[in-house]
C-alpha cells in the first residue's frame, strides 16, 4: 500500500485465511453453552457460476475427493444451484462430525483456489439448529477472511432474528474472527446447507 492509497483512503484488501475454518468447532462449543445451537452436520461453498471445461473439471474433482472419504457418514456431496444463479458444493455429515465437515469445506475451498477459481469463491457455511427447531449459520466470508451469523426466522417470508444475530456476534467474538460491518451480513435465503 502506497502514500496515495492511504490518502486516498484505499485499503489493502484482506487475504483469506482458510485456516480459520478450523475455528469452527471450538466455536460450536461456546455457541452450544452460550445459545442452545448445536451442529446440524449440513455445510456448503458458495462461488459463482463459471462457465467452461477447467472449472468442471476443478468441480468434478473436488467432489470425487470429498465423495472418497471411507469414513463418509452421510450422503454424497452435491452440486446445487439457488435462484440468484450462484452454484453450492453442500456436504452433510452427522451432527456430531463438525470436524469432518469443517475438513470438507476446507478443501473445497483449498481446491478452488489452487486450481485459479479463488476469485469465484463467494462465502462457506455450517449449519445449526436449536431445540425450537430455528436455524442458524455461521458464514464464513472467502474475500474478508471474517464470519457471521445468520438466523433466518422460521415460517414464511424473508425475515431474520437480528437480536439472535448480535447475540450470537457477542458470543463468539473470542473463537472467530467476527465480521464487524454488519452491512456485509448478507442474508443467505434459502441456502443449500442451512
Amino acid at each position: 500500500m502506497g502514500l496515495l492509497d492511504i490518502l486516498l483512503g484505499r485499503t489493502k484488501p484482506v487475504a483469506p485465511d482458510l485456516d480459520r475454518l478450523f475455528a469452527l468447532p471450538s466455536a460450536a462449543v461456546t455457541l452450544e453453552a452460550a445459545a442452545s445451537f448445536t451442529p446440524t452436520g449440513r455445510g456448503a461453498v458458495c462461488f459463482a457460476t463459471v462457465e467452461g471445461a477447467a472449472f468442471e473439471q476443478s468441480h468434478r474433482e473436488v467432489q470425487a475427493l470429498l465423495d472418497a472419504d471411507a469414513d463418509r457418514d452421510g450422503p454424497p456431496v452435491r452440486l446445487a444451484r439457488d435462484e440468484f444463479g450462484y452454484s453450492w458444493l453442500v456436504s452433510e455429515r452427522t451432527p456430531d462430525h463438525l470436524p469432518q465437515l469443517v475438513n470438507d469445506l476446507h478443501a473445497v475451498n483449498s481446491s478452488m483456489e489452487v486450481n485459479g477459481f479463488g476469485p469465484q469463491l463467494l462465502c462457506s457455511l455450517a449449519g445449526f439448529q436449536n431445540t425450537e427447531g430455528q436455524s442458524l449459520a455461521l458464514v464464513y466470508l472467502y474475500k474478508r477472511g471474517t464470519f457471521y451469523p445468520f438466523a433466518p426466522l422460521p415460517g414464511a417470508g424473508q425475515r431474520r432474528d437480528n437480536s439472535l444475530e448480535l447475540r450470537v456476534k457477542a458470543a463468539l467474538t473470542n473463537d472467530l474472527r467476527v465480521e464487524q460491518d454488519l452491512n456485509r451480513w448478507f442474508p443467505l435465503w434459502g441456502a443449500p446447507g442451512l
